[in-house]
């Protein structure tokens, strides 16, 4: 019996990974390669940054422990060197430019102002022409006076000639001398009429002259008070114009009661008191003068007194009325020990400087001052010329503190002194002395 045959299976291809399970596909073998190498990158970056950071930190505690054992570092300061040299003691006063001579210049007659003779702002001399007025009625009037003389003259002359007459008459006694004194008496009352024809006739000339009117002073004019073509009059008070003297000039200021007795020595000795005026910031100088005169009372209500100094000024620097700070000149101390002002501290227990000394460490040194002018104080004691003093920065400062001293400018007749950060030069001797003193 035969075996019926079997059909040969169907070979079975094999289902790939991808397509057997589903889900997200594997990245290839190149990309997570890359990944590997970007994270190691990473890794390697964040260690060194570590590293550094661990290093600055160690340089920088270095640096601070070293700065730390050096110190704190040095204040910068101006200092000045303390010097000898001569300062004035000067007493104060507020003040005004006032004209020696101030005219305010009317006419004396009345009449027409026909012309000028100077412009706003001249400076005019004495004599000199100003202005004209009309001169027609005071010329009539002259020549009125001078006819009525004439005739006079002409009375008198014939009365004096019967008065001869009748003397020879009364010696012969053809006349009666009655007749002879009243002859006489016409003869003196034709000579006082003579004289008041004279005095008509040369107050005719005043008046014409009068209608010229000249410079009574040398100074400045003023602005024209009065135009030309008007009618003026003698009993205006305006006036035509003011002229004020400029040169020399005065100015008035005052000084406290307290100083006067100082200023009466000084004249009673002989001494000439100079006086400086300064402009109003205190500052700029204007001119130098000298004292003229005092007033004779003292004002109660303010305790002080007016003085009066003269200056020469022929450029017109001081003006009238111009406000000014005056200065006199009372003492002059020569050789003594100046400091700046500004170098010198006080609190409420004491007046003191900052010493710099050679170590460039400074030192608190109590002084006592005497005057004081301007940006420079008289130290009568606790320094010495030649020691260097803290000027600015001294806020910062306490004793045993270290500065840097940049050195100001000395104040010498010589070349101008540069400022310049330098070690500063200390007086043995004074440097020796301030042992043991403690600052406040």
């Amino acid at each position: 019996m035969a075996v019926p045959s079997t059909p040969a299976p169907t070979p079975v291809t094999p289902v790939p990974a991808e397509t057997a399970k589903p889900g997200k596909p594997k990245p290839p073998r190149g990309h997570r390669r890359w990944l590997w190498v970007s994270l190691s990158v990473l890794l390697v970056a964040i260690g060194g940054y570590v590293l550094w950071s661990r290093i600055a930190s160690a340089k920088a505690a270095a640096a601070a422990a070293k700065a730390a054992a050096a110190g704190p570092p040095p204040i910068p300061v101006v200092a000045a060197t303390s010097r000898k040299g001569d300062i004035g003691v000067y007493y104060s006063g507020l003040g005004a430019v006032t004209p020696l001579a101030t005219v305010t210049v009317r006419t004396r007659v009345d009449g027409q102002l026909m012309s000028i003779r100077y412009r706003e702002g001249d400076t005019v001399h004495k004599g000199d022409l100003l202005a004209e007025i009309d001169d027609g009625l005071y010329q009539a009037a002259l020549t009125q006076a001078e006819g009525q003389l004439t005739k006079d003259q002409a009375a008198l002359e014939n009365a004096r000639i019967d008065l001869v007459r009748y003397q020879q008459l009364v010696q012969q006694k053809a006349a009666p001398e009655q007749q002879l004194a009243t002859q006489q008496a016409t003869v003196h009352q034709d000579e006082g009429v003579v004289k008041l024809d004279e005095g008509q006739m040369q107050s005719a000339k005043v008046n014409l002259a009068y209608c010229k009117i000249a410079a009574p002073v040398t100074g400045l004019i003023g602005l024209r008070l009065v135009d030309p073509g008007n009618i003026v009059q003698a009993a205006d008070t305006n006036g035509l114009l003011v002229i004020a003297q400029m040169d020399p000039i005065s100015a008035i200021f005052t000084i406290s009661e307290d100083q006067l007795q100082v200023v009466l020595q000084k004249i009673a000795a002989g001494q000439t008191l100079e006086v400086d005026a300064y402009a109003r910031d205190a500052k700029t100088k204007l001119a130098q003068g000298s004292l003229t005169t005092l007033d004779n009372q003292i004002d109660p209500a303010t305790g002080t007194l007016k003085l009066r100094a003269t200056f020469q000024n022929p450029k017109g620097t001081l003006y009238p009325n111009q406000f000014v700070n005056a200065k006199m000149l009372v003492q002059e101390k020569r050789g003594v020990t100046l400091v700046p002002t500004a170098a010198v501290q006080r609190n409420s227990q004491a007046t003191y400087v900052y010493i710099v000394n050679a170590d460039s460490t400074v030192t608190v040194r109590p002084i006592a001052i005497g005057t004081t002018e301007g940006d420079d104080s008289e130290v009568t004691s606790g320094l010495a010329p030649g020691e260097v003093v803290v000027m600015t920065g001294v806020d910062k400062l306490q004793a045993g503190s270290k500065v840097s001293a940049q050195i100001a400018p000395a104040k010498s007749a010589g070349s101008p002194a540069v400022s310049s950060s330098v070690s500063p030069t200390v007086n043995p001797s004074a440097r020796n002395g301030s042992k043991g003193q403690k600052g406040s």
